[in-house]
């Protein structure tokens, strides 16, 4: 599943019209109907659940009156079909559901039925599981951690959670913390903490570690409810969780805030206030929320007074006035509109929302791109500065982060193709294009490009037209002959030779170009890489990619390892900088026909040489390593901030202060240390604790 790449100018998309005045974007937002359809149900239809994934696929469930069951379908990005392939996976009613996918592609459809019912679709079938509570309950909720695993949460026992290991279900915590669990919602962070969320005096957000046992109690997060909330069939909550793990709650205020819309924030220590509060112009039902990876809040609920009666309306925050305005326009539907769900699809920049009028409708508007401004200035002298570059990508003018490294070079800190600076070895937003040796910026280099036999001749002088990824094997695949004395260096593709190709980097300006092998051989000295979370801790921020086949041109280890095209000739087609899950290999070798990403150096007069960076790195010490637990940091300048990540890459909990780390609560194994300075320096140290 991969995510489309995102340029850095506004998108003009279907239902989107754009003016530009002064400068600036203005936009005309307008709700579509997903898939063309009005409705998506067969029927008359309640409790909606909607889910995107990290490929831009829209998974949709509800409570099927056509069939008196649960129904799920999928929206490919063409057109709705039923997961399964017909109507109703439940045995019988489903009024109470909910749906959540995992990172391997599982799809969970959670209801109430005899006791909570649990299915699983594996991208053939469902299965029905066994169920985690036998006796009845009506509000639940589900959710999939970043290691598969499913959780669930429901009013068994006054609140109960459970995870699905080995084919049985497990006890998270202790039970009856939630006062019953009405309205129960759940997310879990990337920080390996589930969160629930339901209204009982006030709306409860509650927290726990994934790998909790019954002992270990539920407790509420920043030590008190969100706010006063209303309590009744309709009054809902709905909690969400960003890139960063930031909460966010909305809920509809008690009677003497007039019944209206809220949003909150965990600072890390208390609720905050987002926004104006209750904002809505009148009192509302069926609140649903949604956040992007970013941290922008969405909120979508009914209005339910005057001539109102229960249409839906959209909002969003304004950066610049910190208020709430309608997104989209008043109101959505047009008649009454009962169960929101709110989504966000990062894949194609849209906010998604689903809800029942005389059926389940899916609509959807094109989120605002923020205008980026860049000045094309190179990163300061440090190791670690940062700077930006705007180029001509696929057609569309883009920015991309650079930054100054431990070597002494400027590189482009994220890949070709990428929409972002990665923010996790795994974060599919990061991973970019896919070239092959001696190729350039012609469209065979992106994830869904169509695949070909080899031109003739087999060679960038052959390439003329040519969009497509080459397959084959041996002197078929592409540029199979391997001679040595072959060069990807060529400027523009009126350049392209039979022996030399184009080096897609020189597009970006003056200066910019592929790296060599030596280059990543230093670059992987520096910053002691050893697997794909050393990588992506470096100041490049190296996201595990993975390869595509010269073979069948399909996808390997996307995800989890990484590789990276240099400029260089090997005997066997091409060198790279091989990142795998426990070495990192900075000169392999291996076929041109592979598709590899693609990270851009400069070559430019600093000022500064690599001694000088490493000297300054060199008087800042992380110490004692290996550890035992507690490391003590030795520098002369004042810290800002300290994270420890582990070999997946996340970010774990752990206790800093008067320049002591204290880790003795984690696992034993490898971490990476990763500090900010005051003076903006930052330093990055390999640690094993045992």
């Amino acid at each position: 599943m991969f995510r489309k790449l995102h340029f850095a100018v506004c998108k003009l998309g279907a239902g989107l019209g754009l003016l530009t005045i002064a400068g600036s974007y203005v936009y005309a937002q307008q709700w579509e109907n997903v898939g063309g359809l009005a409705t998506v149900s067969a029927g008359g239809s309640s409790f909606n659940n909607l889910v995107v994934d990290t490929a831009g696929k829209y998974y949709l469930s509800y409570y099927d009156l056509s069939v008196s069951k649960g129904s799920v379908q999928l929206f490919d990005g063409n057109s709705w079909s039923y997961v399964g392939g017909s109507a109703g996976v439940t045995n019988s009613y489903a009024t109470y559901n909910s749906l959540s996918l995992a990172p391997n592609g599982n799809l969970y459809y959670t209801n109430q039925g005899t006791g909570l019912e649990v299915r699983q679709f594996n991208g053939t079938s469902w299965t029905q599981l066994p169920s985690p509570v036998t006796s009845a309950i009506n509000y639940q909720a589900s959710a999939v951690s970043s290691s598969n695993v499913l959780f669930t949460y429901s009013t068994h026992n006054s609140g109960t959670v459970q995870r699905f290991v080995n084919g049985a279900w497990e006890q998270v915590g202790n039970t009856g913390f939630s006062n019953g669990a009405a309205f129960a919602e759940m997310v879990i962070g990337t920080n390996n903490k589930v969160y629930t969320c339901n209204v009982s005096g006030g709306v409860r957000v509650y927290e726990n570690s994934a790998s909790a046992g019954t002992s270990d109690n539920w407790n509420l997060v920043g030590g008190s409810t969100v706010d006063a909330a209303s309590s009744g069939e309709q009054y809902t909550s709905d909690i969400a969780i960003d890139a960063n793990n930031n909460l966010y709650v909305a809920y509809v205020s008690n009677s003497a805030n007039g019944t209206k819309l809220n949003v909150k924030k965990f600072d890390g220590t208390n609720w905050v206030q987002v926004g104006n509060p209750y904002f809505s112009s009148g009192r509302v039902q069926h609140v649903a929320l949604a956040v992007t990876a970013a941290g922008a809040p969405y909120v979508v609920a009914s209005r339910w007074e005057d001539d109102n009666f229960l249409k839906n309306t959209a909002f969003k925050l304004d950066a610049g006035s910190n208020t709430w305005a309608t997104f989209g326009g008043d109101f959505i539907s047009d008649g009454q509109a009962a169960y929101n769900d709110l989504a966000v699809d990062n894949a194609n920049n849209y906010l998604v929302l689903t809800y029942t009028q005389d059926g389940t409708k899916v609509k959807r508007i094109s989120l605002p791109v923020p205008t980026q401004t860049c000045s094309n200035t190179d990163p300061g002298n440090n190791a670690g500065d940062l700077g930006c570059v705007t180029f001509t990508y696929r057609g569309q003018s883009v920015t991309y982060t650079t930054v100054r490294c431990a070597d002494g070079r400027i590189w482009l800190q994220q890949n070709l193709g990428s929409s972002k600076v990665a923010t996790s070895f795994d974060d599919a937003d990061s991973y970019g294009d896919l070239f092959q040796w001696g190729r350039w910026d012609d469209g065979h280099q992106v994830r869904n490009s169509l695949t070909s036999v080899a031109s003739s001749p087999n060679s960038p002088d052959g390439l003329s037209g040519t969009d497509k990824f080459i397959i084959g094997s041996g002197t078929d695949s592409w540029w199979g002959s391997n001679a040595t004395s072959d060069t990807w260096t060529a400027a523009s593709s009126a350049a392209a030779g039979q022996a030399v190709g184009v080096d897609p980097c020189k597009a970006i300006g003056q200066g910019w170009r592929l790296p060599t092998s030596a280059e990543w051989v230093t670059i992987a000295n520096n910053y002691s890489m050893n697997n794909p979370a050393s990588a992506y801790a470096s100041h490049l921020k190296l996201p595990a990619g993975g390869v595509r086949s010269n073979t069948s041109g399909g996808f390997n280890f996307v995800g989890q390892r990484g590789y990276f095209w240099s400029s260089e000739t090997s005997t066997s087609g091409g060198r790279f900088m091989y990142v795998g899950g426990t070495i990192i290999t900075p000169a392999s070798g291996g076929p041109r026909g592979q598709g590899e990403s693609v990270r851009c150096t400069k070559d430019v007069s600093t000022g500064l040489g690599t001694s000088d960076l490493n000297s300054k790195a060199n008087s800042i010490g992380i110490y004692p390593n290996p550890t035992n637990g507690i490391l003590n940091i030795r520098t002369d300048s004042s810290i800002e901030s300290v994270n420890v990540i582990n070999v997946v890459g996340q970010k774990v909990n752990m206790q800093f202060s008067d320049k002591q780390i204290n880790m003795q609560g984690l696992p034993n194994g490898v971490y990476i240390v990763e500090l900010k300075l005051k003076n903006g320096k930052t330093f990055s140290k390999k640690v094993v604790k045992n």
